[in-house]
This record gives structure tokens, sequence and C-alpha cells, in this order.
């Protein structure tokens, strides 16, 4: 036989011997895994799926930040959580999109303020930018204000000096203002504020809008701490539903997969920027969905489990052995913006 450019690549490299003779545990090699040290301060945002990430690596013993910690006033971890605290790095809530993210970076180091940023409901007053923090609200929109800023100086913080930001991108779909552009986590009206065509607009990002975004955030990120690394991930979460014409599947397509080519060009171009398969592990077909719960879209614990397996391998697995116990969902329930939208 002609000698040829695939003959000498390895087994990883073909479908068959990877991944058509393998049983979905088996699978091995999906990525190569970033150098850590357990000193590496390490942060995370995003979508849903990013809180996974986060437990795991807390459990583990990595040097996990926690930059907004809980006031003693709470009786316990998950009532805190409910507030916010200890979901991710920051007191940020979810973080779905590539424009929010760029603009909470703006935001926090001066060089934007958005033009409508504060929600009313029922006479309390909410964080726009993270209504889900706060299922209570505040007395006053100055008293949001206060609390923002307190919010962005400990976001400033995280950004100057951590090591390695993970970044689960979630969706493409958002509401902005008409004022500004200012994008929010949650349609207006959903969990608070009020819905107004006049004020508010549906947004579906493509490509080169993700693309402009992310590169600008990782370039800004680069100008305030030289040393920082990205490890981008994409959620597995189908969307609860969609503001676009198509149908709820096709528009789950779409948008995962142009956040999965946008962060899969970033790592290709950019030495200190990486790329984990989490979407691909559950949501491909080779795992023949068994890695959901009977919706469809919630990933079970199994899922989660055989994500964080494949993350942790090799030296990451050396570094960060498995807690004594497993890591399961119910040691603190997902806060998910999105849910609101399909609320009875």
């Amino acid at each position: 036989m002609s000698d040829h450019p695939y003959r000498d690549l390895p087994q990883r490299n073909f479908w068959k011997r990877a991944v058509g003779d393998r049983h979905i545990a088996d699978l091995a090699d999906l990525w190569v895994p970033i150098a850590l040290e357990r000193s590496d301060r390490i942060a995370t945002a995003g979508s849903c799926f990013a809180q996974h990430i986060g437990r795991q690596l807390s459990a583990r013993g990595a040097a996990f930040m926690d930059c907004e910690t809980a006031p003693e006033v709470f009786v316990s971890e998950e009532e805190a959580r409910r507030f916010g605290f200890g979901v991710y790095s920051c007191r940020y809530g979810n973080i779905y999109t590539s424009r929010q993210l760029i603009q909470l970076f703006e935001e926090c180091f001066g060089r934007r303020s958005p033009a409508d940023g504060v929600w009313e409901r029922n006479g309390r007053f909410f964080d726009a930018l993270r209504p889900s923090v706060d299922p209570v609200g505040q007395d006053s929109a100055e008293t949001v204000a206060r609390l923002r800023e307190r919010h962005l100086a400990a976001v400033r913080r995280m950004f100057e000096t951590l090591d390695l930001f993970v970044f689960t991108l979630g969706l493409t779909e958002t509401w902005e203002s008409r004022a500004d552009g200012t994008a929010y986590p949650s349609a207006p009206g959903a969990i608070a504020g009020r819905y107004d065509p006049q004020a508010h607009v549906f947004r579906n990002l493509r490509y080169p809008e993700i693309m402009a975004d992310l590169t600008a955030f990782i370039a800004g990120l680069k100008q305030v701490n030289p040393g920082a690394r990205v490890l981008f991930t994409v959620s597995p979460v189908p969307l609860v539903a969609t503001a676009s014409e198509d149908h709820v599947l096709p528009a789950t397509l779409y948008s995962k997969s142009v956040l999965r080519a946008v962060a899969g060009d970033l790592a290709a171009d950019h030495e200190h920027v990486g790329y984990f398969p989490s979407y691909e592990i559950v949501a491909g077909h080779p795992s023949r969905a068994m890695f959901f719960d009977p919706d469809l879209r919630n990933v079970n614990l199994f899922g989660v489990q055989s994500v964080m397996r494949q993350f942790f391998v090799g030296d990451l697995a050396k570094q960060f052995p498995e807690p004594g116990r497993a890591v399961a969902d119910e040691d603190g329930e997902m806060i998910c913006d999105e849910e609101a939208l399909d609320r009875e």
C-alpha cells in the first residue's frame, strides 16, 4: 500500500479506534491538559455548567478563588448560595454570553457604565446585570448602585490576580438595552424589571461578534494581568427557550456550534488560551444521551462525573486527586437565571 499522511497518526485521531470500538466510559486522550500547580489561583465564570467545574476544583484542593465571601448572617452555605455567594469566584451570577463578559470587564475597569442597570419589581430594586443574586431586592436604586460598586471592585481584584480564568460559554441569544447595548443575563421581566419593546431588543450573537468580544477580553485581561491564562469550555446544556424564529432544537445546535467554533479558534490562535471539550463529552452522539436527565436538558451526576474524569487526567490528576467523597449535585442546587424563562 502507498504511504499517506494518516498512516502514522496516533489512535486518538481515528474514529473507529478512538470512539467506535470503545464504550463512552473508556474514551481517552480527549484533550491535552493544561499545566497547573496547586498554588495557581483559579477563577470560574459563565453559564450554569461552570458551577460543576468550580466545585470540583475546590474539592480537589485547587486554589479556587472566592473574592466575595458570604457574610456570617447566613445560617447555611445553601442559603448563601441562594444570594449568589460561593456559586462562582465573584457574585456576578450567570454570565451566559461573550457580550456580558466583555461588558463586565470594561465596567469593572471604568470603561463603561450601563444606562439601564437597575430594575424594579413590586417596589424592590435589583441589579439588572445580576438579578438572581438578590432574591428579595433592595430598598432603593441607590443601594443597588452602591452594592454594585463593591462587587465591581471584587471582580477587578479577581482579574488582576488570577492565574487561570475558566469561562463556560452558554448562549448566543441575549436581550439588550436599546439605549447603549447593555446585555442582560435574563430577559427583562423574567426575574425582575419589566419588558418594554421600546427599551429592549433581542439579539442572537453571530460568530464575528462573539469572536470580537472574546478577543477584546483576552487582550484586556493580558493588559491588566500579563501572566493570566484562559480556559474556555462550552456548556452542553440546551436552551430553556429561544426567542429566535427557529425551533428550540436547531436554535440550540446553532448556539453551541458557533460557541464551539469561536472557542476552538481562540485556543488555536493564542498560546495562553485553551479549550476543554465538556460539550462534546456530554452532547456528542457517542454518549447516546445517557448523560442527561429524562428531560434531555439537565446533565445528570454520571455526566458531570464523566466530564470531570476527562478533565483531571495526566499531571492534573496527580496535582488534584479525587476528594474522599463524590462531589454531587446535592452539594448545592444549580443557580440558573435561564430557568426563569419557563416557570409556570
